[in-house]
């Protein structure tokens, strides 16, 4: 009987070492060959899957886009307003092992978009995503006398993913300013809040 092959599973498998690559060693190091030796099949058997090394960048920067949206759609949105959105912040920062590697990956791409126009399409959808994401839970809950202004919650959104993409960019060049950079947060999200 022939074996089944679950090709969305496999292709996972190739674009979570395609993450592990990019995170460890930049994306020079990423190439058919080195995936195929990272993610443990053969360069024939990984370009059943993809062709071209952009192929595989492409779809391991969705892949971390799909983590992200799934961490901050986990965050319990019954929190107060305050507690959900550093929960939402920290569901985007390199606060883990796993996340940091997404970071550093994430990083790569984000330099890489400036010249790969595929590359930064990724990279500003999910931006939108998370920006939709945030605007309508912020107009959801409203602030002080009702619910915000739709452009003020969009304006608040961009306000926070510019403080999680500085943060991030932080933990991973200083993670030992963890505690601090925290703090940092809290402050900053008191701020931005009491700004609504």
């Amino acid at each position: 009987m022939p074996k089944t092959v679950d090709r969305d599973e496999q292709r996972r498998q190739i674009g979570a070492a395609v993450l592990r690559l990019a995170s460890e060693q930049g994306l020079d190091e990423v190439s058919v060959r080195t995936v195929a030796a990272a993610s443990g099949r053969s360069p024939g058997a990984v370009q059943k899957y993809f062709r071209t090394k952009d192929e595989m960048l492409t779809f391991a920067a969705e892949l971390v886009g799909e983590r992200i949206e799934e961490r901050m759609a986990a965050v319990d949105f019954g929190l107060p307003p305050r507690e959900a959105l550093r929960a939402l912040v920290l569901a985007t920062l390199p606060v883990d092992a796993e996340r940091r590697a997404e970071a550093a990956a994430q990083l790569a791409f984000a330099a890489r978009a400036a010249h790969h126009p595929g590359l930064g399409a990724i990279r500003r959808q999910v931006d939108q995503d998370v920006r939709a994401l945030l605007a309508d839970w912020l107009a959801s809950v409203g602030h002080g006398s009702g619910p915000a202004p739709a452009d003020d919650c969009l304006a608040l959104a961009d306000g926070v993913i510019a403080l999680c993409d500085g943060l991030a960019l932080r933990l991973l060049y200083a993670p030992d300013d963890r505690e601090a950079l925290l703090r940092a947060l809290d402050r900053a999200l008191d701020a931005l809040l009491a700004s609504c």
